[in-house]
């Protein structure tokens, strides 16, 4: 595993110990590399959502009204629930 330093304002230092004191976490770095974990998710999940909405403007317009799709949003939740 890398090695890498970094500087923080005594504030989130602190902070980051009292995570790690909880109980949650082994330590300092452990607190940080499940913070690094979550950003990478949050960006993956913002990345397919932009692409979910960059296929939709190039798709065009529809021709279903708002309650079509509403409708057909609520069959599927039931047809999968």
């Amino acid at each position: 595993m890398a090695t890498m330093n970094i500087s923080l304002p005594e504030q989130m230092k602190a902070w980051a110990e009292a995570q790690a004191d909880t109980g949650k976490y082994s330590n300092t770095s452990d607190y940080v590399r499940d913070l690094i974990r979550r950003d990478q998710e949050r960006a993956e999940k913002i990345a397919a959502m932009q692409a979910v909405v960059t296929r939709s403007i190039a798709s065009g317009i529809g021709k279903r009204s708002m309650d079509d799709i509403w409708q057909e949003a609520q069959a599927r939740i039931k047809a999968a629930g």
